[in-house]
């Protein structure tokens, strides 16, 4: 005895594919329509069902994110931020940086849109599969003082340890106590090679230790950062450190 759609809509559902069994009908429809063979119906089912989960995944990466703003690197305006060139941009876009580990470290002052390329870059990063967290120093310190007792800041942390690319905004944009720059160097050392990070700060790394208070956890978190970094001024020039990996093509 043939089912009626309706039933079949409904074992659809049973198998949770809820959104296919409302698309139904209409596939039915159009494979009458187009006389479709079983295997070119099956092509479109299956097409408008991986094509759904992929949204969803995307729209929960986006949650977890936590974004301040979502702004694609199509708005990123090279001509009125030249510390990048469009050549450098298109490379950090294809993000092999992420998929070999490599950190990106951007300063400069306020506004010079340190924070909108490390956003337009973690949204390239989710589009394209990858897990991103993003987290200013001042939630991060907050999270990483109050995960042993507080639920929420335990999910935090766990979304962030697990990430493929940690966004930390506004680093050493205030000074840290010993028991904070210990907590920062866990934390990173759990990433280290693991995990990409990018930081925006309004310091260069020099001056790190004098806001951390203590040249060792300074010594020993730059070691893990600057192992493979590229280093971006957003007020002049893009630089590379010296004694590590080289991350973007000599310049022509």
């Amino acid at each position: 005895m043939n089912k009626t759609i309706n039933e079949l809509q409904q074992e659809f559902r049973q198998l949770r594919l809820a959104e296919t069994a409302e698309e139904l009908p209409k596939l039915l429809r159009q494979a009458e329509q187009s006389s479709w063979t079983y295997q070119e119906f099956l092509e479109q089912l299956t097409a408008f069902e991986l094509k759904k989960r992929e949204v969803k995944s995307i729209e929960k990466r986006l949650k977890y994110a936590r974004f301040p703003y979502l702004k694609s690197l199509s708005e990123f305006d090279l001509e009125a931020q030249q510390s990048l060139t469009k050549r450098q941009l298109t490379q950090l876009k294809e993000l092999q940086w992420l998929e070999q580990h490599y950190n990106l470290i951007l300063l400069g002052p306020p506004g010079v849109g340190k924070t909108f390329l490390a956003v337009g870059l973690g949204l390239e990063a989710i589009y394209k599969g990858f897990h991103v967290s993003f987290v200013t120093m001042g939630e991060l310190l907050q999270i990483l003082k109050t995960q042993e007792y507080t639920h929420k800041s335990q999910v935090q942390m766990k979304r962030i340890q697990s990430a493929d690319l940690v966004i930390i905004d506004d680093l050493m944009y205030m000074a840290m106590d010993q028991r904070e720059a210990n907590l920062f160097f866990q934390l990173i050392n759990h990433l280290y090679e693991k995990s990409s990070v990018i930081l925006t700060s309004n310091k260069n790394p020099e001056q790190w230790s004098e806001l951390m208070g203590d040249q060792g956890i300074t010594t020993a978190i730059l070691n893990r950062l600057l192992h493979r970094v590229e280093v971006v001024h957003m007020d002049g020039d893009s630089y590379r450190m010296k004694n590590r990996q080289q991350l973007f093509e000599a310049k022509m």
